[in-house]
């Protein structure tokens, strides 16, 4: 019956973790898979989230299928988080927000909503960008193009050379943008940049697609959160798909949404019911804990503030190491810019280091990097920094 059915390649990502856990050298230092872990090199529990939980035991109560379109306070939370709770899109019902499995399922939700009323449309997708949009959005039946990002030279943005693509795209085209901490490079728009595009996205009739994976690990939670804002002031209907898996550790739980900023309130909640029909088609409502989890974090006076400090050390401490990282380096090999690891923002870096330079990195050294040469930052710690400085010193010598 499936002896036609292809091989899985695998995911390059979680292939890569696989093979660290097997490394049996003590001394192997995990730079692969975008996970925050803390200054001992542990995944953290944080006290926000554990007094969150601990209410939600002490609660008690039945455990019913949510509606399609996830928790009603969680919603509301995440709509406050993205646009600013006293955002007049918010006040005017124009944001259709549904509660998702992680950002992957809002991003797949949206993309299969999409497919369905904007048929004939293209998405374009940042060069690079994730692995996962592409097969995502081809998933739904999309052709997935690419739109110029990264300078390879420089280690910044080929702004001109996006803004000279999209205004040649057809109107009404799908263009996924990554409103901060870009994944994978950490190069990001400054808000100038976002200020010049968002006229061209009008002019064009381009739909945004934001995926916003890591609010507060680039500036703050406010700042990160300047594209969402600058979009909706400026009176664009959009999509963002955003995620608590890294800003409140807690991976496994699938905390994410979706929404939808419309023209109208008509238009949102036409969307909104829309989302609901296409969630039922694919896993029929979203978790429970991870509801209530948002919604208790987000809502509660005390808990907030202390997430937000939380959250703020995380980002502090990766901003640490990207400055002992690049102390090392530049001590170790003087002459060659690493400013790059200044200048990008967030969990990751693309370091431009070869495939092959990688590989010597992982065989010879047992430090592991995705072959694009992407480095998680949030990775490294005072134990292992100086030693990946060393083994990328020793491969670029």
């Amino acid at each position: 019956m499936f002896e036609h059915v292809q091989p899985y390649a695998g995911d390059p990502i979680f292939a890569l973790v696989d093979a660290f856990n097997a490394d049996p050298r003590p001394a192997k230092v995990n730079l692969s898979i975008g996970i925050y872990f803390d200054a001992q090199g542990r995944l953290p529990v944080l006290p926000s989230v554990q007094q969150a939980e601990a209410r939600i035991l002490a609660a008690g109560g039945a455990k019913p299928y949510l509606p399609m379109e996830g928790d009603a306070a969680c919603r509301a939370e995440v709509a406050k988080l993205l646009l600013g709770a006293e955002h007049p899109a918010i006040a005017a019902g124009r944001v259709a927000t549904i509660q998702t499995v992680g950002s992957s399922g809002g991003l797949k939700v949206g993309a299969d909503f999409l497919k369905t009323w904007l048929p004939d449309a293209a998405v374009w997708v940042s060069d690079p960008t994730w692995d996962n949009h592409r097969s995502m959005f081809e998933g739904s039946g999309f052709t997935v193009n690419s739109y110029p990002y990264h300078d390879a030279a420089t280690g910044g943005l080929r702004f001109d050379a996006m803004l000279a693509t999209l205004r040649g795209l057809p109107a009404r085209s799908i263009v996924l943008l990554h409103a901060c901490c870009h994944n994978p490079t950490g190069v990001d728009l400054s808000p100038a940049q976002w200020d010049a595009l968002i006229p061209v996205l009008r002019e064009r009739e381009l739909l945004p697609y934001l995926d916003l994976a890591y609010q507060g690990f680039g500036d703050g939670i406010d700042e990160d959160a300047y594209a969402v804002r600058a979009l909706a002031d400026a009176g664009l209907t959009f999509f963002v798909a955003n995620s608590f898996s890294k800003s409140m550790s807690v991976y496994g739980e699938r905390c994410g949404a979706l929404s939808a900023v419309c023209a109208s309130a008509a238009e949102a909640e036409l969307v909104m019911g829309q989302l609901r029909f296409t969630v039922r088609r694919i896993y029929s409502s979203p978790a429970l804990h991870a509801a209530k989890i948002v919604a208790h974090v987000l809502g509660d006076a005390d808990l907030r503030p202390l997430w937000q400090a939380e959250l703020a050390a995380m980002r502090e401490r990766i901003g640490a190491m990207r400055r002992a990282l690049h102390d090392r380096l530049v001590a170790r090999v003087p002459g060659r810019d690493f400013g790059y690891l200044l200048s990008q923002r967030g969990m990751f870096s693309y370091t431009g280091l070869s495939g092959e330079q990688v590989d010597a990195l992982r065989t010879q050294h047992a430090v592991y990097l995705l072959r694009s040469g992407r480095i998680c930052i949030a990775g490294l710690n005072d134990a292992n920094v100086g030693r990946t400085a060393e083994a990328m010193a020793a491969v670029l010598d």
